[in-house]
């Protein structure tokens, strides 16, 4: 299945992590919506981030070694909607600058909520 998936992260304390280029990066303890993408396989690409054991390659990966996935929403699509899915939780989350993002026009990929965002109701 390809498309784009979100990740429902929760960090339980206040995190100051070096994020590969982006340098040092303060988090606030709450939850956090990172919104990805798979053209190949959302399966593949979620199952690498549960992983603890992994090279390091994307922002992501990071923040989930001080972090736990709580929640996951795969968004089945043909089409690239990372972005235009970045763009709805950018009107409801506060974004991290330049997370996840390098490689688009977005400021972020990633959302801090301070209390638990519930997927299924934001996407019924």
């Amino acid at each position: 299945m390809r498309g784009a998936y979100c990740l429902v992260i929760k960090l339980d304390d206040d995190s100051r992590i070096k994020v590969g280029k982006l340098g040092v990066i303060d988090f606030k303890k709450g939850y956090y919506v990172y919104v990805g993408s798979a053209m190949n396989d959302i399966d593949t690409r979620v199952n690498r981030h549960l992983r603890k054991e992994k090279k390091k390659h994307w922002h992501i990966d990071y923040l989930l070694d001080k972090a736990k996935v709580v929640d996951v929403l795969k968004i089945p699509s043909e089409k690239k909607i990372e972005c235009d899915v970045a763009k709805f939780f950018a009107g409801y989350g506060k974004a991290v600058h330049g997370f996840g993002s390098s490689d688009c026009k977005c400021e972020s990929h990633l959302f801090y909520f301070p209390k638990r965002p519930e997927l299924g109701v934001v996407f019924e």
